[in-house]
């Protein structure tokens, strides 16, 4: 497992998470939630945008809308799981 960027915002509105990468992300790729060292959830990437606009994946250094199954509060790391 090995963390590939962290959350900075989240609108709760729409459910997603804004991420900054510290590594190449994709759709379909495990991910794990954590805040504080403290596993909050799993998901499968499901939808990637870079400006509104749908990607199927995101590199290092950019800035990532990512839908989310549950809330995440900004401040918590994302790893790729598995």
């Amino acid at each position: 497992m090995f963390k590939v960027g962290k959350v900075t915002h989240y609108y709760d509105k729409i459910g997603v998470a804004i991420v900054e990468l510290d590594a190449t992300l994709s759709v379909g790729d495990k991910i794990k939630f954590v805040r504080g060292g403290e596993d909050m959830f799993e998901e499968t990437v499901e939808s990637i945008q870079i400006e509104h606009e749908k990607v199927d994946s995101a590199t290092k250094g950019q800035v990532i809308g990512l839908k989310t199954e549950k809330m995440v509060k900004p401040g918590a790391e994302v790893y790729k799981a598995g």
